[in-house]
């Protein structure tokens, strides 16, 4: 099936935003994600073998919000990264 790679995550894909992965639910994708690009599954999920807080998994345009959802070979998945951070910046009136 065709896994859709979030910028993020490109540096295990050698930079590539799509490739190729089997498996019959989330949790099989994730473990062959990460055979064929190392570390992977570590980033999206964790200890406790649960989608992390920040990663989100859509297949067919429709959200997996468990390693359980089941996937067929002809699925688009798409990870998505969450994006937080950075500052506030407070603006003063101007004397004139």
């Amino acid at each position: 099936m065709t896994v859709f790679v979030p910028t993020p995550l490109r540096s295990y894909t050698k930079n590539r935003a799509q490739v190729s992965a089997a498996g019959q639910t989330v949790g099989e994708l994730m473990r062959d994600l990460d055979r064929q690009f190392p570390g992977m599954r570590f980033r999206m999920v964790d200890e406790q073998d649960g989608l992390r807080r920040h990663i989100r998994v859509f297949v067919n345009g429709e959200a997996a919000p468990t390693l359980a959802v089941p996937l067929l070979p002809n699925d688009e998945v798409q990870i998505i990264c969450a994006i937080s951070g950075g500052s506030v910046v407070r603006v003063g009136l101007i004397p004139q």
